[in-house]
């Protein structure tokens, strides 16, 4: 079988959230003698040059786009098994930013799902399943349907994934109608606000949809969680399907990450005790037993945020640490900057982007904090989990499907869990999970051991996205 992925980022070329890590990561998994996966991005000037250099060009041409006509260049990097091909159009992704706003936002990424359309018979790979990843992709579905019209494309078939419903890719329903020639039955499929809508053009035309865990995807038929969508997700229940993300186990492994102070096992957890002294270090905490909470995060509002805000004080008075890694919104930097000022030796605040420092992080922390509004999987408690840091979450989308609430009468489950939207009922948690760290260490070693133990490679969901794509044939 052969599967294209189409997406606005992915891992190792460019990044800015969860989509770049399932795109970097699951082609890998699904590959197959039996399937042949390619992955098309765009080419953006902010991808690093050691990739942009190793790149070959494959062809250049020039399509149109309503009443313009653009360069359309391919190039392709082969890279573990995976062929990447990058759409280059200096005017569209030749600047600074991944992302921007406005009706250039929606002219960009019309030019790259028709781009992506275009250069299929030209790269001599017209795919069996062609997988659309959120909304910068929502169109390709929708040009699919019109392409089908055409030998070369009769056979392919569309699987649309949700990342993140929120992010909808809303713009102007005459722009829409120009770009992409678009008639009045497919712009009222579409229709949004008086608008049209990339995502909801994904949600009506793609084939199957599927979304990031089980859990969301009976969520987002809610009107609390449907973003204004769950009509439509309603409708097409019968095609929504929930496949968890998961991670490269190879790639995050604390028995063989050199990022960390020492590596450790399930089995073997004394490493972990030098990995929170090295990070004591780095830090300025002093180096003893007190639990300190990790936060590595966008800081903003849907993440929860403002509850682990609330809860600072609390944690540091009942004697734990925090650090909190991230950047976001001005008025969670200012607080964070503030406690580092205020609480110098029990709060650190690194205010960027650092995978290095995350995995230190997880690696010598003791907890998570993870109270996220809504998650349509998230990653972080899988990193955590993977890293003997015990997640504490709410009880929402992959959150509630990868976090087992821990028992102490039965001496199980791997993290800790609360089901409402409130700091008060977070710091309830926090402080369960205070009393057993402090109280009976042995038992909490064996509830890090079981969240250690976990298995949340891509295994079983890649073999579930296979049996997704041959339902279509």
């Amino acid at each position: 079988m052969k599967i294209l992925f189409a997406a606005s980022e992915c891992l190792p070329f460019i990044k800015t959230g969860g989509l770049a890590d399932v795109v970097g990561t699951l082609p890998k998994a699904l590959l197959s003698p039996e399937d042949e996966v390619r992955v098309i991005l765009p080419k953006y000037r902010r991808i690093a040059e050691e990739y942009r250099f190793a790149m070959r060009h494959v062809f250049d041409t020039y399509i149109g786009l309503g009443w313009r006509t653009q360069y359309l260049g391919v190039d392709e990097l082969v890279k573990d098994g995976v062929t990447y091909w990058f759409v280059d159009n200096e005017f569209y992704f030749g600047g600074d930013c991944i992302y921007g706003e406005g009706e250039f936002e929606t002219e960009r990424f019309c030019f790259f799902c028709k781009a992506v359309m275009e250069a299929m018979p030209r790269l001599g790979f017209i795919p069996d399943v062609l997988h659309c990843n959120d909304w910068q992709t929502g169109y390709l579905p929708l040009l699919c349907a019109q392409y089908r019209r055409l030998p070369d494309y009769r056979g392919v078939k569309t699987v649309f994934t949700i990342h993140n419903l929120k992010f909808q890719g809303v713009g102007s329903r005459a722009l829409a109608e120009d770009l992409l020639g678009l008639g009045s039955e497919e712009l009222d499929r579409v229709e949004y606000g008086g608008g049209a809508s990339a995502m909801k053009a994904g949600l009506m035309y793609a084939n199957r949809i599927t979304t990031v865990s089980p859990t969301y995807a009976k969520e987002i038929m809610t009107p609390e969680y449907g973003e204004t969508l769950d009509v439509v997700l309603r409708m097409r229940q019968g095609d929504l399907t929930g496949i968890l993300n998961g991670i490269d186990r190879g790639l995050f492994d604390p028995w063989r990450d050199k990022s960390i102070a020492s590596r450790f096992s399930k089995n073997s957890l004394k490493g972990k005790a030098k990995c929170k002294a090295a990070l004591q270090a780095e830090l300025g905490f002093a180096k003893d037993e007190a639990p300190i909470f990790a936060v590595i995060s966008r800081l903003t509002e849907q993440k929860g945020v403002d509850l682990i805000a609330d809860v600072i004080p609390g944690i540091i008075d009942a004697g734990g640490r925090i650090v909190v890694l991230g950047m976001g919104e001005k008025r969670y930097v200012d607080t964070f900057a503030y406690y580092e000022r205020r609480c110098e030796g029990s709060f650190a605040f690194r205010c960027e982007m650092n995978d290095a420092l995350s995995r230190r992080i997880y690696a010598g922390a003791d907890m998570f904090l993870m109270p996220s509004r809504f998650e349509p999987c998230g990653l972080s408690q899988l990193l955590a989990l993977r890293y003997g840091c015990v997640p504490i979450v709410r009880e929402t989308g992959g959150l509630a499907d990868t976090v087992t609430p821990y028992n102490r009468f039965e001496d199980s489950g791997n993290g800790f869990s609360f089901a409402g939207c409130t700091a008060q009922e977070l710091w309830c948690v926090i402080a369960l999970a205070l009393e057993l760290y402090n109280s009976d260490r042995e038992a909490w070693q064996r509830l890090v051991s079981r969240g250690m133990a976990c298995d949340f490679g891509w295994a079983r969901s890649a073999e579930l996205y296979r049996q997704l794509y041959a339902s279509l044939r």
